[in-house]
C-alpha cells in the first residue's frame, strides 16, 4: 500500500499510514447502510402489505359472516380471521394480535402482526439491519369491516316489491311476479281501497337519464309509468342481465320493498321500508320480443321453472326468488340488518 506523505507548514513532512484503509471502512459502512435502506426497507413494506391484506380480508370475511348470522362460530371466534390471515401471508403465517367485535354497532376491528420464525413477537428479521445491530422491526396493520342493511342508495333497476312477496321467500321457490291483470298477486292488499296491488310491485321514479333509481326509505318514493313497457334507459342493463345469465352467472339485485301503497297510476306513492335480493332468472314487457323486453332462462340458474313461473301470452313481469345475500355493493347508507335477505359489509373508513 503507498504511504501518503503530507508537507506540513515551516517545511516538515509527515506519512499517513493507512489513511485508504480508514476511507474504505467508512465507506463500507455508508454502503451497508445504503443495502439495509433499499433492502430492509423493501422486506418491511412487503410484510406489512402482506399483514395489511390479511387484515383487510380478516375484517371483511368475519363481517360477513356476522351479517349472516352474528351467533356464527365464525362470526364470535378468530378461527376465520385466522386462518384469511395466514392465507394472505407469502409464508403462510400471521399473527391475528386481537379482534375487537361489536355486534351492537356492527362492526369489526382487526389487528395483524408479523409471525416469523425466529423472530421476536410481532417482529420480521432485517439482513443488513443485523449487520448494524438492528435485527428486527416490528411490523402490523390494522382493519376494520361494518356491515347492515342498505337504508339509502341507488337501485339497479326501478322497480320495487310489496312486502307480502317477500315475507316466506328469503331463498325460496322460484316464483313470477306479474304486474299485468287484475289481482294478479291477490294476496299483496296494499293497494288503493284494499284492492290488490297489480303484481305486487310498482315501477320507481327513475333518476334523469338512468336506469335506476335513487332510494331513501326515509322518504315516500312517487310512482312512475305505470304501463307494461320496458322502464326507459333499462335497454342496456336488460341485455347484460340476459347475457349473465346464459353464461350461467346469477344476476342479484338490491330492490326496495313497500308495505303500502297510495294513490293510482303516475300519482302513486310507495312507503318503503326495506331492501330485498332478487335472483333474476328471466322478465316479460311489452315493447317487443327478444332482449331486452324478454328473456326466460333454461339455464339450470331457472331450476324449478314450472307453466306457474312461466311468462307467456298477456303475461308481463318478472321471474326469480328472493335469496339471503351478503353484498359488497358500495354507495349504500347502512342501518340495523332486518330480516328481509339484503346486508351489505364493507370496509371501514
Amino acid at each position: 500500500m503507498r504511504r501518503l506523505k503530507v508537507v506540513l507548514r515551516g517545511g516538515e513532512t509527515t506519512n499517513e499510514h493507512g489513511a485508504i484503509s480508514v476511507i474504505v471502512a467508512i465507506m463500507l459502512v455508508v454502503l451497508l447502510g445504503s443495502a439495509a435502506i433499499a433492502v430492509d426497507v423493501g422486506v418491511l413494506y412487503s410484510e406489512h402489505a402482506q399483514l395489511q391484506n390479511g387484515a383487510d380480508a380478516a375484517a371483511i370475511g368475519v363481517a360477513q359472516k356476522c351479517a349472516r348470522n352474528s351467533a356464527d362460530t365464525l362470526c364470535t371466534t378468530s378461527t376465520l380471521a385466522a386462518t384469511l390471515a395466514n392465507q394472505n401471508a407469502l409464508d403462510g403465517t400471521s399473527n391475528v394480535r386481537s379482534i375487537a367485535l361489536d355486534t351492537t354497532g356492527r362492526k369489526v376491528v382487526v389487528n395483524t402482526t408479523a409471525a416469523e420464525n425466529g423472530a421476536p413477537p410481532d417482529s420480521v428479521s432485517l439482513f443488513f439491519a443485523d449487520v448494524l445491530g438492528i435485527p428486527t422491526a416490528k411490523v402490523g396493520a390494522k382493519s376494520s369491516a361494518v356491515w347492515g342493511s342498505p337504508k339509502a342508495g341507488t337501485t339497479a333497476f326501478p322497480l320495487a316489491f310489496s312486502i307480502c312477496q317477500v315475507k316466506g321467500y328469503a331463498d325460496g321457490a322460484l316464483q313470477l311476479l306479474q304486474d299485468h291483470g287484475q289481482n294478479a298477486n291477490a294476496s299483496c292488499n296494499y293497494g288503493p281501497s284494499g284492492a290488490a296491488v297489480a303484481g305486487g310491485y310498482g315501477w320507481l321514479k327513475q333518476d334523469t337519464g338512468k336506469c335506476g333509481a335513487t332510494i331513501d326509505l326515509a322518504v315516500s318514493e312517487g310512482g312512475s309509468d305505470p304501463g307494461n313497457n320496458a322502464p326507459g334507459n333499462c335497454d342496456a342493463t336488460l341485455n347484460k342481465w340476459g347475457a349473465d345469465i346464459t353464461a350461467g352467472r346469477k344476476v342479484i339485485v338490491l330492490l326496495p320493498v313497500y308495505n303500502q301503497i297510495t294513490g293510482t297510476g303516475n300519482g302513486a306513492i310507495y312507503s318503503l321500508v326495506s331492501f330485498a335480493a332478487f335472483d333474476v332468472t328471466g322478465w316479460r314487457f311489452s315493447g317487443g320480443t327478444g332482449l331486452p323486453y324478454e328473456f326466460q332462462s333454461t339455464k339450470s340458474t331457472a331450476t324449478g321453472v314450472t307453466t306457474a313461473t312461466q311468462c307467456t301470452g298477456n303475461c308481463r313481469g318478472v321471474i326469480g326468488r328472493f335469496v339471503t345475500y351478503v353484498s359488497l355493493a358500495d354507495g349504500y347508507t347502512l342501518g340495523p340488518v332486518d330480516p328481509y335477505g339484503a346486508t351489505i359489509v364493507r370496509l371501514g373508513l
